[in-house]
C-alpha cells in the first residue's frame, strides 16, 4: 500500500509511524485508519522491525476524528446507505484491535493534543509518553456519541473502571500531569526531549532483549487481562518457558550473560514463533 497520510519510516531497527495531516492536527480519516492497519501488518512481517513509535506530524499527536462530513460523521445509515446495524463494525476497534495483536511493542508519543480516536487508538499501544503541553479527552458524550475503538475494555484495565468512568461521563479535556499522575500516560517531557525519550526507550529493547521473548511476552500480557483463574496464565507460561527454553537465543542470553558481554539474539518472530503460538482462538465479529 502506498502511504499518503502516514509517514513510515525505519531508522537502525526503530519504525516510527508518524500521523501526517498537520493542517488538520492529524484527525483520522478512513484513509488513514487503513494505512495504519496496514503498517502494523507490514511491520510485523518485517524482523528488522523491533519496536514501532507512533507519533504525530505538526503541534497535534490527533484531534480525534475528521468532522468534515459534519453532522453525517457518525450517522452511517445516513452516510452510507443502508445497512445491517447488526454487522457494522466500528473503524477505530478495526484498528486497535489490529494494535492488539501485534507481536512488535509499541509506544505512542504524545507530541500534543489527543482526543476522541486520537486518545482511545493509543490504548492498545504499551507505553505512552506525552509532551509536558499535551491535552487528553475522552469526549464522546459531548459529541452525543459512546466511547469507540474497544476503549470500555482498555481503559478500566489502564486507569481503573472509577477514574475511567469519571473521565467518560464528563468528557472534559485534562492535563499531561493528570495523564501521568492516574497511570494513563508513563512520563512527561519537554516538546525536544519527547521522541528522544521514547528512542531511549527503544533502543534498550532493541539492543538487550529476544524479539521471540518479546514478541510472546507480549501477547502473554495482554491476553492474561482478560483471564479468569491464574491457572490460564499458569498454563501459557508452562509452554512458554518449554519451547523458549531449549531456543537458541534462551543459549545465547545465558552465555552472554555468564560470560559478560552484550547478547546476539539471533532468532526472530515470523519464523522461530513456538509450536504452540497461537494458544488463542480468533474472536468473529457475529
Amino acid at each position: 500500500m502506498t502511504y499518503e497520510q502516514i509517514l513510515y519510516e525505519i531508522n537502525d531497527q526503530i519504525l516510527t509511524i508518524t500521523l501526517n495531516r498537520p493542517d488538520r492536527l492529524n484527525a483520522l480519516t478512513p484513509e488513514m485508519r487503513e494505512e495504519l492497519i496496514d503498517a502494523f501488518g507490514q511491520a510485523d512481517a518485517d524482523d528488522q522491525v523491533r519496536v514501532i513509535i507512533v507519533t504525530g506530524a505538526g503541534r497535534a499527536f490527533c484531534a480525534g476524528a475528521d468532522l468534515g462530513s459534519g453532522v453525517k460523521t457518525f450517522d452511517y445509515q445516513t452516510r452510507d446507505g443502508q445497512i445491517n446495524p447488526e454487522k457494522h463494525r466500528d473503524g477505530g476497534g478495526q484498528l486497535t484491535l489490529r494494535i492488539f495483536e501485534s507481536i512488535k511493542p509499541t509506544i505512542a508519543v504524545i507530541n500534543g493534543p489527543a482526543v476522541g480516536i486520537g486518545i482511545t487508538m493509543t490504548l492498545a499501544m504499551d507505553i505512552r509518553i506525552a509532551a509536558q503541553d499535551a491535552k487528553f479527552g475522552f469526549v464522546f458524550t459531548r459529541r452525543g456519541i459512546v466511547p469507540e475503538a474497544c476503549s470500555s475494555w482498555f481503559l478500566p484495565r489502564i486507569v481503573g473502571i472509577s477514574r475511567a468512568l469519571e473521565w467518560v461521563f464528563s468528557g472534559r479535556i485534562f492535563s499531561t500531569q493528570e495523564a501521568v499522575d492516574c497511570g494513563l500516560v508513563r512520563s512527561s517531557h519537554a516538546p525536544d526531549h519527547l521522541l528522544p525519550a521514547a528512542e531511549s526507550l527503544a533502543r534498550e529493547i532493541v539492543d538487550n532483549t529476544s524479539a521471540v521473548s518479546v514478541a510472546l511476552a507480549r501477547q502473554m500480557l495482554w491476553r492474561m487481562l482478560g483471564a479468569d483463574h491464574p491457572m490460564e496464565a499458569h498454563k501459557v507460561d508452562s509452554r512458554g518457558i518449554y519451547y523458549t527454553g531449549r531456543s537458541s537465543d534462551a543459549r545465547e542470553g545465558i552465555t552472554s550473560f555468564l560470560e559478560k558481554r552484550s547478547p546476539n539474539f539471533t532468532d526472530r518472530p515470523s519464523i522461530d514463533m513456538p509450536q504452540f503460538y497461537p494458544w488463542w482462538k480468533d474472536r468473529p465479529f457475529e
